[in-house]
């Protein structure tokens, strides 16, 4: 069976003490499969992730005549080791003017952006489209900068469907701006040192955009030769457990009582965890530093994977729990996706919190901003949208159950099923659009502890408790 259209999430009642692991990174995994395609010899990439966006990306490059075999992981169900026969820059299979070759991307940002760059280095011509939420998201800068390199792209409205003419390596330069989706300038770094150009990035402080950065140390540290490389876990799927623990541990039924602090070499700490209090963590948790989203444990939760770091400023919830929270959180120097994880658990953040530079989340896989406000809203929290700000105020007394609508997101959908184990009567509509990234979501919300959370799931039409296997989204 499969999941139903519409489940409820049961609030859990008592402590959970896990560790849970998490597929491997999206956004990590499809940049070494390009980088992986233009290798000169075969690569094998461990702990990469499987899901739908990865998959697609599998699916392109086999289309483009690379050769890669996909095997099960052991440690992780939805990861693979896939192992890709690099060919130096070489893409054996083409289209004609008549007959371009045709490639699907999904709803899959990093491959239509990828792919477009990737296409420039065949010979012929090339056909890419996506879903309609894809074909609607913008490609323009992306083009333009292609375009200045040389490469001849037809477009109706310079977004998808578009067709690409690939003619090789053309030394060039180009510049691109990053101002809706840093992906432009990752799709273009991944194929610079192949297709012979030099690329300039605009837009104010776009050497620090995080996933610019990601882009060029996975460029730098990737085995050009052929070899073993290791994907990390996702950073953004395993805030939704790390937010999880916090919020399992705010008990705003019990009187406020005085912050604590515990010293940690002199640094202030979170609260000592009581017997009767849950304490769930992310194993393997990144410490690259290319995830931004690994930053959710110093930006929210005042600690690192090692322990407790010095916070900005505390702010205690009703049961005393240490908290450092900013007044404000950038989605664009503070968090990336993971950002909609901290508006989750906002409500309960004991004061106003503002999430500001959220543009690029209008223009991701739904109107994310828009959706966000509409959906907390159902849950009685007061939100403010103002420009790309969106402002939530303290509410966890107003909080109630509601049907959420996920608009086909997958993170939509995940981030509200973690308001559901602390609020009664969440319901979360499609939720097999986890299926994008992180298709067994459920299954570690219910898998006994210490492996999952132990949450009971409904089928919100006739109560009734989904099995395990029921919850993985397919």
């Amino acid at each position: 069976m499969s999941l139903p259209d519409l489940i409820e999430i049961v609030p859990l009642e008592t402590p959970v003490r896990a560790e849970v692991t998490v597929p491997g990174s999206k956004s990590i995994t499809n940049r070494a499969l390009i980088l992986a395609a233009l290798a000169d010899g075969e690569t094998i990439l461990q702990g990469a992730l499987w899901s739908e966006d990865t998959q697609v990306m599998v699916e392109a490059l086999s289309k483009l005549g690379l050769e890669l075999g996909v095997e099960p992981d052991p440690n992780e169900y939805c990861n693979r080791k896939i192992t890709v026969k690099g060919l130096g820059g070489r893409i054996p299979n083409t289209g004609t003017a008549d007959k371009p070759l045709d490639i699907f991307v999904g709803n899959a940002g990093t491959a239509a952006r990828f792919l477009a760059a990737l296409v420039c280095l065949g010979q012929g011509a090339y056909r890419l489209h996506g879903t309609p939420r894809m074909n609607e998201r913008p490609q323009a800068a992306l083009f333009v900068a292609l375009r200045e390199l040389g490469y001849r792209i037809e477009s109706r409205n310079d977004k998808l469907p578009a067709t690409i003419y690939g003619s090789g390596a053309r030394a060039g330069r180009c510049r691109v701006s990053i101002e809706e989706s840093s992906q432009f300038a990752s799709g273009l770094l991944l194929c610079a040192k192949y297709g012979l150009w030099s690329v300039e990035i605009t837009r104010e402080n776009a050497e620090e955009s995080p996933y610019v950065v990601m882009t060029s140390k996975l460029v730098e540290a990737f085995p050009t030769k052929g070899g073993t490389f290791q994907i990390e876990p996702d950073a953004s799927s395993g805030s939704y457990f790390w937010g999880a623990g916090w919020l399992l541990r705010v008990q705003h039924a019990l009187p406020p009582h005085p912050l604590r602090r515990q010293a940690f070499g002199g640094q202030a700490g979170p609260l000592p965890r009581g017997e009767g209090e849950s304490d769930i963590s992310v194993a393997r948790w990144p410490t690259s530093g290319w995830q931004v989203d690994a930053e959710l444990l110093k930006v929210i939760l005042g600690m690192s994977p090692e322990g407790p770091v010095e916070p900005g400023g505390t702010v205690p919830p009703e049961d005393g729990a240490h908290l450092s929270v900013p007044r404000e959180i950038s989605r664009e120097t503070d968090l990336g996706d993971s950002i909609m994880t901290a508006a989750i658990l906002a409500p309960f953040m004991g004061r106003m919190v503002r999430l500001t530079d959220l543009g690029r989340l209008r223009l991701q896989e739904t109107e994310r901003v828009r959706a966000l406000r509409l959906e907390l809203t159902k849950c009685g929290v007061e939100v403010l949208e103002k420009g790309d700000t969106l402002t939530i105020f303290p509410s966890p007394r107003k909080l109630h159950g509601a049907e959420i609508e996920t608009y086909n997101d997958h993170r939509m959908a995940m981030c509200f099923a973690v308001l559901g184990l602390k609020v009664p009567g969440i319901k979360i509509r499609n939720p097999s659009c986890v299926k994008k990234t992180f298709p067994n979501f459920f299954q570690k919300l219910a898998a006994s502890p210490p492996r999952g959370l132990g949450a009971r799931i409904l089928d919100a039409a006739t109560g009734r408790a989904l099995a395990f296997e029921d919850l993985f989204a397919d």
